[in-house]
């Protein structure tokens, strides 16, 4: 009897510390699907002759690695062959919360292009909807970038870390889900791990390649390719919501 007790405190006690570290949690790892709808995102008829309706979703995956402090976000290593690659972009981006300062690798035909710039700081306005996302509770949360567009938001509370994909951050917890209003790019969170990440990793490498400044980049790609329609089309998928 005594040890059937023993064993239930043990058990309760075992349970009370993975509740107190899961509604503490400031570090992990968060693994999120990005699934885009390309017939929403390309409506020129040229483009659409490359995408067919059995492969309009494109699904990317990603990683998210933080601590309080600083947060990488990457595409998740594969060894699998992609198909339509060029339909999608996939940044890597580190973000310094403490400094304020934001470094991004953007892949732009094939070449890897290095940003430093700040942190994208944004107003949102906090809802009282609820959605379950990965077995956490989320609150929704909206952005408002221009009078025409909406990018909702779903937070935990339970993930104490401002953190989330593609450097979306500023809310009282994780972003668990991220999304455009009409569902054309949906980030959602598919598992969580409660890992502290080696701090050497969420700093960006030294390069010998040229950084620029957000304004420094914009400004050459739209004096190199800005007269083009597809030119156009390129300035606004490197400089978009994301």
């Amino acid at each position: 009897m005594r040890t059937i007790f023993k064993l239930i405190l043990c058990l309760s006690a075992c349970l009370f510390i993975i509740n107190e570290a899961k509604a503490q949690m400031t570090y992990g790892k968060i693994v999120y699907t990005r699934k885009t709808n390309l017939f929403k995102k390309y409506k020129e008829e040229s483009t659409r002759e490359w995408i067919k309706e059995e492969n309009k979703n494109k699904v990317d995956i990603f990683e998210l690695y933080f601590n309080d402090s600083l947060a990488l976000f990457k595409p998740q290593e594969s060894d699998l062959k992609e198909q339509l690659s060029w339909t999608t972009s996939k940044n890597v981006i580190y973000q310094n919360y403490n400094t304020g300062k934001r470094f991004t690798i953007k892949d732009i035909w094939g070449e890897k292009v290095y940003i430093a710039d700040s942190v994208y700081k944004r107003q949102w306005k906090i809802t009282d909807k609820h959605r379950k996302i990965c077995g956490y509770d989320c609150i929704k949360a909206i952005w408002r970038p221009n009078d025409s567009t909406r990018i909702y938001a779903w937070f935990c509370n339970e993930i104490m870390t401002s953190t989330g994909p593609e450097g979306f951050f500023g809310l009282p917890g994780a972003i668990m889900g991220l999304a455009t209003e009409d569902g054309g790019i949906v980030y959602f969170a598919t598992s969580v791990e409660i890992t502290m990440p080696d701090i050497k990793n969420l700093l960006p490498a030294k390069t010998k390649s040229k950084i620029y400044t957000r304004e420094e980049l914009l400004a050459k790609l739209q004096k190199d390719f800005g007269k083009e329609s597809w030119g156009k089309e390129l300035i606004k998928e490197v400089f978009g919501f994301w």
